[in-house]
């Protein structure tokens, strides 16, 4: 019985190779355009619930608008946001003790602008509810697409 050739394996990882050469190196830290402070992929945090709100918020009227979507202040700094009610995330209150990780950072550059960091994803699970969930820190990811 004949041996397989091993030249199909060299020429996929050759291409593989090129390919990934081509790829922009994946960020394994960031500096939070948020908390302005260095985040890494995997990085967890313990914090509380600041403040549960909707994403927008009316100056004329000086309170949020009901229905606009999503967000969470933390503790520590950290936010989260989104276009739609979570509701994962409405059922939180303030003082709700929560862990929240890093999930994915943006892209970076050439595809972001090195200091727009916005877009970081967090999952997030309130320890009181014991729901969780995955949001971003802006409603925005960088570059403001």
């Amino acid at each position: 019985m004949a041996r397989p050739s091993r030249w199909p394996c060299i020429a996929f990882a050759t291409i593989g190779f090129a390919v990934a050469a081509a790829s922009p190196p994946a960020r394994t830290s960031v500096v939070s355009s948020v908390t302005h402070k260095p985040e890494r992929q995997g990085q967890c945090f313990s914090t509380r619930i600041k403040q549960v709100t909707f994403r927008l918020f009316d100056e004329t009227k000086k309170r949020p608008v009901p229905g606009t979507g999503s967000k969470i202040y933390f503790a520590d700094g950290h936010e989260n946001v989104e276009y739609n009610q979570v509701a994962e995330m409405d059922a939180s209150r303030s003082g709700d003790p929560v862990q929240l990780c890093v999930h994915l950072l943006p892209a970076g550059p050439p595809s972001c602008p090195a200091d727009d960091t916005r877009g970081i994803v967090y999952w997030v699970k309130n320890l009181r509810t014991g729901k969780s969930w995955e949001s971003s820190d802006a409603p925005h990811n960088c570059g403001g697409a």
